[in-house]
């Protein structure tokens, strides 16, 4: 795990933003996968802006969504479909044929699970795929005691989720208590891995997921098995990790690796 601290959420969503700026210029046609909630809605902002200004396109890019609740249509204000195509999807040069929700409206829900899974295969694979992590420690829907190698599938909210997820949904209106979410396994299948968190409310999430040990208690924790997994996180998060002085040292030591390698670059 590489663990960035930065000082507020803005520079979490800038260094983030980067990060997905960089990969495209990289790779135009790269598989991205995305994620809903209040987290991710600065950095698509920017990314809207860097797409506006001419510096990276969307043209190529193909995406897939996290997860889905379980019966809301795409067009369902509170769908995750609805917030993509309004956060980010509508601004941008985007092919929205090209862009994939898991289906919230399936007749056969275990067969679109099964479908969206073949989908990212046939795309090739994620490349890098962004994050968020609830105050239990759930990554997509994935929730405490899920599976740590399990696939895309219908998944129970539990009601700690249900209840931070509620302020999104009018006094009586229908809120689900299921789900289709990626799964832990199809998560760690990505390329690149890069989780955002912001807050003191994720601060022990966070060092649940960074120092305490692998379990399926604690979903994020399974990043700690990933090859190239990015945990960017401000002040407030980081605030319950007994070594940040640590990660800060070995992020110097990276940015001046990675200034060393550049510059060998320019120099042949």
């Amino acid at each position: 795990m590489q663990i960035v601290i930065l000082r507020d959420s803005d520079e979490v969503a800038e260094y983030g933003a980067n990060l997905i700026i960089n990969q495209l210029k990289r790779k135009p046609d790269s598989v991205l996968g995305l994620a809903t909630g209040s987290t991710p809605v600065s950095l698509y902002q920017r990314l809207i802006v860097a797409n506006q200004a001419g510096t990276v396109s969307f043209k190529a890019v193909t995406s897939f969504n996290l997860d889905e609740y379980l019966g809301l249509a795409a067009s369902h204000p509170q769908s995750y479909r609805y917030f993509m195509n309004s956060q980010l999807f509508d601004a941008i040069d985007i092919d929205k044929a090209n862009t994939h929700v898991p289906p919230g409206d399936a007749e056969d829900p275990i067969a679109a699970c099964e479908a969206y899974e073949a989908q990212i295969q046939a795309a090739g694979g994620i490349d890098i795929q962004l994050l968020g992590i609830g105050r239990n420690g759930h990554i997509g829907f994935n929730e405490p005691s899920s599976g740590l190698m399990s696939r895309t599938r219908v998944k129970t909210l539990t009601k700690a989720t249900i209840e931070d997820n509620a302020r999104f949904f009018g006094e009586g209106e229908y809120q689900p208590h299921l789900s289709i979410t990626m799964g832990i396994g199809t998560i760690l299948d990505a390329r690149k891995v890069l989780l955002l968190a912001t807050g003191e409310s994720k601060a022990e999430a966070i060092r649940a997921a960074v120092e305490g040990a692998l379990s399926a208690s604690c979903p994020a924790s399974a990043l700690q098995l990933h090859r190239d997994a990015v945990l960017v996180i401000d002040e407030a998060a980081a605030s319950k990790l007994a070594d940040k002085a640590f990660y800060r040292h070995i992020e110097v030591e990276n940015q001046q690796l990675q200034a060393r390698l550049a510059a060998l670059k320019v120099n042949r």
